[in-house]
């Protein structure tokens, strides 16, 4: 069975940004991939379109509890952790995230997602030559 691609599907698929520009947006796009998603060793990782943030789980400390920045809840110590996130070369943010990610994220919604994002985003990548 052979696939035939258009000229215009290629360059939806390979360049996106050049086929929004030739073609305006299309009303088949999607919204953009928005969810806090866990990955090995306990981090999470925002993605958010193209764009990609890990967060990196702080050993607990203290005894007090914590306010999640996603959801706006106060939670115990082992219900939310603290998370360092890499924004720039010497440059970290910290977050406070429920464990439970995919409730937290139900309760915050994508309003909520979209902030978070927007406080992360954009990384600046470190110089290289």
């Amino acid at each position: 069975m052979s696939q035939e691609h258009s000229v215009r599907d290629l360059l939806r698929e390979l360049f996106p940004e050049t086929h929004r520009e030739l073609f305006g947006p299309d009303s088949n796009d999607a919204p953009p991939t928005l969810g806090l998603y866990p990955v090995a060793d306990g981090r999470l990782a925002l993605i958010h379109g193209d764009q990609l943030a890990e967060f990196t789980p702080l050993d607990p400390k203290g005894k007090n509890a914590l306010h999640c920045d996603l959801c706006h809840y106060t939670r115990s110590r082992s219900e939310a952790a603290l998370y360092r996130v890499m924004v720039a070369t010497r440059r970290s943010r910290y977050v406070t995230l429920c464990t439970a990610t995919e409730a937290c994220q139900g309760r915050a919604g994508r309003q909520g997602l979209e902030t978070l994002a927007n406080r992360i985003f954009p990384l600046e990548l470190p110089y290289t030559e």
